[in-house]
């Protein structure tokens, strides 16, 4: 049976540039030229003879017939990735991960040569940002983020809810507090995204919310465990980012009282586990965080 196929080439440079919307990111996804992706581009134009992108003053935009033939493209080059790995015994390749940068820096990087040990094969490309990278349109493979309750990511997957808990280095508090008032005494520090020390106060049940001292000055999340540790003030903030630095001994818990304000995370676009090394990478890291999830979740 003859197929009536364009070339190979040209299609994987339309389904990268019509993912992003853009030839520069097509071209460094394959690590080929601007001019390249271009060229293969409007070359597999001439040949369908239809217009598959048009050049707006915004930038590129795929046209009705380009996000159709995007929709059919995709899948079929996802099924011959999936075919040619499943032929292979070890997974290899490269992942890309988009991290809000707490998680990124404070729990993932310190356990990715863990990772590495076991699969040398398979490359982790990880982006800390506040931005959240769209799986969907496949500018990450994966994608790990703080939900709230309030909040949903349809198709995502839990991998940590630890309750938030106090935490202040050893030589800041000198040995255990005797009560949560004691607390008062020392900075209370906020990071940007949490006003939660009015809650955790409330649920101790010894200090009234007036009592609680309020200040504008809030830090990234990252910043306020630096912070903490170099014992500039007492820390409300969830156990599994800050467990290496408890186990190093830098951070203390100094009260078992805690709650839980949401949970990370996993985000992954349609399809994408069909690929062995994103599956490998998904199973470690569901694995390593089972610790931090709750029995209700």
């Amino acid at each position: 049976m003859s197929r009536q196929l364009p070339p190979l080439n040209a299609l994987r440079a339309f389904e990268a540039a019509g993912r992003y919307e853009s030839f520069s990111r097509a071209a460094e996804e394959l690590g080929v030229s601007h001019s390249s992706i271009s060229r293969h581009v409007r070359g597999l134009e001439d040949r369908l003879g239809i217009q598959l992108f048009r050049d707006l003053p915004r930038g590129l935009e795929l046209s009705q017939d380009g996000v159709v033939y995007l929709s059919k493209v995709t899948p079929a080059l996802d099924a011959i990735a999936a075919a040619t790995e499943a032929l292979t015994e070890m997974p290899t390749g490269t992942v890309w991960v988009n991290s809000e940068t707490l998680f990124a820096t404070k729990w993932l990087v310190p356990r990715l040569g863990a990772f590495r040990a076991l699969h040398p094969e398979i490359e982790i490309r990880l982006e800390a940002s506040r931005h959240l990278a769209d799986v969907a349109r496949y500018e990450a493979d994966l994608a790990i983020r703080f939900v709230r309750p309030q909040n949903s990511y349809p198709g995502s997957e839990l991998l940590s809810d630890a309750p938030m808990r106090p935490y202040a280095a050893p030589d800041l508090i000198g040995g255990s507090l005797g009560s949560p008032r004691d607390i008062l005494s020392y900075p209370l520090l906020r990071d940007r995204s949490s006003g939660t020390w009015d809650v955790w106060f409330a649920l101790t049940g010894e200090v009234a919310p007036e009592e609680v001292p309020q200040s504008a000055w809030r830090m990234s999340s990252v910043l306020a465990v630096e912070a903490a540790v170099a014992g500039q003030g007492i820390l409300l903030i969830s156990d599994e980012v800050v467990a290496s630095e408890v186990a190093a001994k830098r951070l203390v818990r100094i009260s078992d009282v805690g709650f839980r304000e949401g949970g990370y995370h996993l985000l992954h676009g349609e399809g994408v586990l069909r690929r062995k090394a994103v599956r490998v990478f998904r199973d470690w890291l569901v694995a390593q965080t089972a610790v931090w999830r709750s029995v209700e979740a």
